[in-house]
C-alpha cells in the first residue's frame, strides 16, 4: 500500500481514507491488490495494483472491468477515478482499451 500512496502523493493526490479490499470479499481468485480511497475533495477512487510476470493482454482488460463492476456493486456506488498500477509489460491494444474505459495507468 505504501508504494501506491507514495506514487500518488508525488502526483499531488492526497487521501483522507484508504481501505484495502480483499479479493475474496468480491468473489474473485486473482492475485491483485484492490483499494478503495477517498480524496480530500470527497471523490471515491478505485485503485488496483497488479504484479505479474506475463504480459497484460486484452482479456485482462475485460477481467479488470468485471472486477471493477463487482467492486461497484459491493460498495453500492460508482467511483470517480479508476487507477491501475501495473508491474508487467502491457500490450499496446490493452493500453488503448484501458484508456478508452477510463482507467489511468501508472
Amino acid at each position: 500500500m505504501q508504494m501506491v500512496v507514495d506514487s500518488l502523493r508525488q502526483k499531488g493526490k492526497i487521501f483522507k481514507k484508504m481501505q484495502e479490499v480483499a479479493p475474496k470479499d468480491l468473489g474473485i481468485r486473482n492475485k491483485i491488490k484492490i483499494y478503495k480511497a477517498t480524496d480530500i475533495n470527497g471523490y471515491f477512487w478505485a485503485i488496483f495494483a497488479v504484479s505479474q510476470k506475463s504480459r497484460l493482454l486484452m482479456k485482462d482488460v475485460h477481467k479488470f472491468e468485471e472486477i471493477y463492476a463487482k467492486l461497484s456493486l459491493f460498495f453500492e456506488h460508482n467511483f470517480k477515478h479508476k487507477v491501475i498500477f501495473i508491474d508487467a509489460p502491457l500490450c499496446s491494444k490493452a493500453a488503448k482499451a484501458f484508456k478508452e474505459a477510463g482507467w489511468k495507468i501508472q
